[in-house]
């Protein structure tokens, strides 16, 4: 799949990443216009002095845009377009605000390519720790940037969604994905496999997408990324009024970050969660630091990896 993006590539930027690079370990591509490009490979940074121009920078929003930029204008408004493949296209220029709502963004002089990546069954262990008597419990995945828990939340989408070899029937699932991380969808259609019962409702707001998803498409588990917002727990305990189950992620360090943060407050008592789990980078990305037993208030400690 990184094909796609090397396809969206001008020249002279494109030998830049096939001469110097793995492509399976490639993560980042920055681009800035009369700035030096920065690779991202297995969370190392690698400077090229190679300074892109504003015709690279147009080059590539003509490719990504199909040539029709202005189509693109509900992703761009929020600061990137996806491309074939699930990779994301974040941009950065002028911003464009009427009644102080972002509109557009034009004079786009930065570009930040985030490749798109499966990792078919890194979660598959975990399920024993968040599956009671077949029914999934309430999780939340607390990470920093770049640990993995986007990765880890897609694959647990699908083994949950598929059932496949953990003796569990596979679950209706609807995926809210606001950001289009979970399952990158490209014109609707998802480009990672989050499961044949897997519906997604893409680049829709977390405490609408949870709402509709319920009225609309009788899911038995909802999954969305980075909850944060009071809408997003009204709509979460929702949810749970209905008998779906729910995993989500947080940005986060650790079960403490939580508790300290006054809009988690209903939903921790009201003890809407009961499994977190905790990664880090520090043993790698995607470093299970613990899985935490809420009804229990301890950690699982011997999961630890």
């Amino acid at each position: 799949m990184t094909r796609d993006i090397l396809e969206i590539l001008p020249k002279n930027i494109r030998m830049i990443v096939e001469n110097n690079t793995k492509l399976d370990e490639l993560q980042e591509i920055r681009i800035k216009i009369d700035k030096p490009i920065y690779l991202y490979i297995n969370n190392i940074e690698k400077k090229y002095e190679y300074k892109p121009c504003a015709e690279d920078i147009k080059f590539i929003l003509q490719k990504i845009s199909s040539y029709s930029i202005y189509a693109f204008e509900n992703e761009i408004k929020h600061g990137y377009i996806t491309i074939r493949g699930g990779h994301r296209v974040g941009l950065c220029g002028t911003i464009v605000t009427e009644k102080n709502v972002v509109k557009t963004i034009k004079n786009i002089t930065s570009i930040n390519i985030r490749v798109a990546k499966e990792v078919v069954n890194c979660s598959k262990y975990l399920i024993p720790y968040i599956v009671r008597n077949k029914e999934i419990l309430n999780t939340i995945i607390i990470s920093p940037p770049k640990c993995g828990k986007t990765t880890i939340l897609r694959d647990l989408c699908r083994i949950i969604s598929d059932g496949d070899g953990i003796n569990l029937k596979g679950k209706n699932i609807t995926v809210i994905d606001e950001r289009s991380e979970i399952a990158a969808c490209f014109k609707g259609i998802p480009q990672m496999n989050v499961g044949n019962r897997t519906d997604v409702l893409d680049s829709c707001p977390k405490s609408e997408g949870i709402i509709m998803a319920i009225r609309s498409m009788s899911p038995e588990v909802i999954i969305c990324d980075e909850i944060g917002t009071h809408s997003d727990m009204e709509s979460i305990i929702a949810a749970l009024n209905s008998g779906v189950n729910l995993i989500t992620t947080i940005h986060g360090f650790d079960i403490e970050d939580l508790y300290k943060r006054p809009v988690f407050k209903e939903v921790m008592e009201n003890a809407v969660f009961k499994r977190a789990i905790v990664l880090s980078n520090r043993k790698g990305i995607g470093t299970i630091e613990y899985i935490y037993d809420f009804e229990k208030c301890k950690e699982i400690k011997e999961v630890c990896r």
